[in-house]
């Protein structure tokens, strides 16, 4: 009993919540936000060809699923697009952040729903988002024109 008293009275430790950011932004796009747009993009939609139209929307559930994993992967990467280290600064770049993790969740609620036109719309607003944060930061994130 007195153990734990002790425990809980000790003061907290200087880093209170350590974390070691491993992936640059640019590693961090690459490897965790382009893949995961990827897939919503390519879920949503129609490809029209010689051929006739192709649907696509996902048609089981392993293909919802895939595009909840991948919005899911996109709200929590504008939580690490936030972290002290990796934040370009407080003002323009948090706001994209935050903007990518709002759409991102109603991607999340559109796949839930297996709502196709609602993700089509969603996909549009996401390459909004990440255009428009790619412009402001192009030295970090490369042509915006071919890297969206």
């Amino acid at each position: 009993m007195i153990v734990a008293c002790l425990a809980a009275c000790q003061p907290p430790p200087d880093d209170p919540v350590p974390y070691r950011l491993v992936l640059d932004e640019h590693e961090l796009m690459a490897h965790v936000l382009d893949p995961a747009a990827d897939v919503i993009w390519s879920s949503a939609g129609a490809v029209i060809t010689a051929q006739g139209e192709t649907d696509l929307a996902p048609t089981t559930d392993e293909g919802w699923l895939a595009v909840e994993n991948a919005a899911a992967t996109l709200m929590e990467a504008g939580n690490l697009l936030m972290l002290p280290g990796r934040a370009a600064d407080d003002g323009a770049w948090r706001e994209y952040s935050r903007a990518l993790s709002r759409t991102a969740e109603r991607a999340l609620a559109a796949a839930d729903a297996r709502d196709a036109d609602a993700l089509f719309d969603i996909g549009g607003e996401l390459y909004n988002v990440c255009l428009a944060c790619h412009q402001a930061y192009d030295d970090m994130a490369g042509d915006a024109s071919t890297n969206p």
